[in-house]
């Protein structure tokens, strides 16, 4: 079975645009993406799932010379964005990463992906519940799992956050859930404002540069310094997801 990881990444963020090419560390935050994604020994492929806006044109330039393949589809259904990533890629399991999330740890991934193997689950994940630091979310489901779910989901909001229609309806899907202990769920380490970047870099900065810290590295760093824990003033996590589902319960 081949398994692709597919990190969906856009220049349009209305918080913070151009986000994903914004400097860390010399370099951009898409690439630091790409290359820990590449690191996991469980993904065979790695792709980038972008617009097929003009805007992106430099987010599919920069995959292509990260070593990523490159999707392009709608903007806000990024759902289709993930169905045509796992067909021109050739795809039996999709990994979804996210673009604000410059900390992913590879050995995260390949325990997600390894859970899901040993269950043979339709979906994975360590987001339902969350037990670890925002920043390290990884979702893997098969190939057959994204049909279903394309099939089913109609409100844009199910669209637009992928794996809605697994994660409101869990008893329907053969899951797995990957947990940390202890819970570090309050621990802030994505990337969706400008003040994200500024916290990630000087946790960044904080550590060696010889190898990409992986996720105990980072928490130790994190604890160390108790200005990390302040994260006030900066969004709730799932906030855009949460506003938009109780919108779209409301009509």
């Amino acid at each position: 079975m081949t398994t692709v990881a597919v990190i969906q990444a856009r220049c349009g963020s209305t918080r913070f645009p151009r986000k994903v090419l914004a400097p860390l560390q010399g370099r951009p935050m898409l690439t630091h993406i790409i290359e820990r994604v590449a690191r996991a020994t469980l993904v065979d492929r790695v792709v980038v799932a972008t617009t097929d806006g003009q805007i992106d044109d430099e987010v599919a330039i920069l995959a292509r010379a990260s070593g990523a393949g490159v999707t392009r589809g709608p903007e806000d259904d990024v759902l289709t964005r993930y169905v045509m990533a796992a067909r021109e890629h050739g795809a039996d399991v999709i990994v979804r990463i996210t673009a604000d999330c410059p900390l992913t740890d590879p050995d995260v991934v390949d325990s997600v992906v390894h859970a899901r193997n040993a269950h043979d689950a339709d979906y994975a994940s360590n987001v339902e519940p969350p037990t670890f630091p925002e920043g390290y979310d990884c979702e893997v489901f098969t190939r057959a799992c994204l049909t279903r779910i394309d099939g089913e989901a109609t409100l844009a909001y199910e669209r637009e956050h992928v794996t809605v229609r697994v994660r409101e309806h869990l008893g329907e899907f053969q899951t797995a859930h990957v947990a940390h202990e202890p819970d570090l769920s309050w621990m802030r380490l994505t990337v969706d404002v400008a003040a994200d970047l500024e916290r990630v870099s000087r946790l960044l900065d904080s550590l060696p540069l010889s190898t990409p810290p992986d996720l105990a590295a980072v928490v130790a760093a994190f604890q160390r310094d108790p200005s990390f824990s302040d994260q006030s003033g900066l969004p709730p996590r799932n906030e855009r997801y949460r506003a938009q589902r109780e919108a779209a319960r409301r009509t």
